[in-house]
């Protein structure tokens, strides 16, 4: 089923996941055995990023250096296809515009169709290491609001999902340009909004209120991760703009060396606010796990 006929469908909220590929010499069981156990809980879909290939420079025999593409991960379209064929749950591979040519996408998205996988997250990606700004492959798309065109050329097959800012896209240069761009995507065809992390419904609540003045209507699912360690209050801000509050921050410092108290600290602050997000009647609640899944389950007890 797809993604925006679940939004509209369900009368009561429902959790969502996100999930990394694993690194090459996982195998299928082993990545399957790690979902297992969150398919108690039912969730409807399970979102599978998709990371930029990388380059490595090997020093040859005559002492010249010559440039490797390396990829670390299986791909995104095979573990959709491991889940789906395991569990009753629709999988949503990330296609990015990074990385790859206009034509390289729409081949994807050919064989996307051809496997009858009808639901894509279209991001723009992440810049590659030692670029300062994003860099679009020659032939490729520079806006995620271009890559969403696209795959609407494919008629009303896809559920395309596209993700949203709270806190503002660190390249945006004010709130209201980023919300601009983000009706941008919408506007081009995109079917729900599905939010970075945040840790203050505060956040999202006025995000959602600024998207629907702006004329955006589409459903805004908020996406939500449990801090587990003290390096993070440092860490995430850096590596995804956003704000961690000083309440949260002050708790997780408390917790120092002691990760059992740090992971329960963290995970009590996301149960606080997903029942609240519950509470305010939201469609769906999406939990990145970046590849832990004890915290998720605790969570997922408590709210659902």
């Amino acid at each position: 089923m797809k993604i925006s006929e679940l939004l509209a469908r369900e009368h009561r909220p429902f959790p969502s996941l996100e999930i990394v590929p694993p690194l090459k010499g996982l195998t299928k069981q082993e990545l399957l055995d790690t979902i297992r156990p969150l398919m108690e809980f039912s969730p409807p879909y399970i979102n599978v990023t998709c990371h930029r290939d990388e380059y490595e420079y090997r020093e040859e025999a005559d002492g010249s250096y010559s440039r490797h593409l390396v990829k670390n991960r299986v791909s995104e379209v095979a573990v959709c296809g491991a889940i789906m064929s395991a569990f009753d749950v629709e999988a949503v591979p990330h296609i990015i515009c990074g990385g790859a040519t206009a034509e390289a996408i729409e081949s994807r998205l050919h064989d996307l169709r051809f496997l009858g996988m009808a639901n894509v997250m279209a991001l723009r990606g992440d810049s590659i290491v030692g670029e300062k700004r994003f860099t679009p492959e020659r032939g490729g798309y520079r806006y995620a609001s271009e890559l969403v065109e696209a795959m609407r050329g494919f008629g009303d097959f896809f559920s395309i999902g596209v993700g949203g800012y709270p806190e503002k896209h660190f390249e945006a240069p004010n709130p209201e340009t980023d919300i601009a761009n983000l009706k941008k995507k919408v506007d081009a065809g995109a079917d729900y909004v599905v939010t970075q992390m945040f840790f203050d419904n505060r956040v999202y609540y006025d995000f959602v209120a600024r998207c629907r003045a702006a004329g955006i209507g589409v459903p805004i699912v908020p996406g939500l991760k449990p801090l587990s360690t003290p390096r993070q209050i440092h860490l995430l801000p850096e590596a995804f703009s956003l704000d961690i509050p000083v309440e949260l921050t002050e708790a997780m410092r408390r917790a120092g060396d002691d990760r059992e108290a740090a992971y329960r600290t963290g995970t009590e602050w996301c149960i606080m606010q997903c029942r609240d997000l519950l509470a305010h009647g939201v469609p769906a609640v999406h939990f990145y796990t970046m590849g832990r899944t004890r915290n998720i389950i605790d969570i997922l007890t408590a709210c659902f």
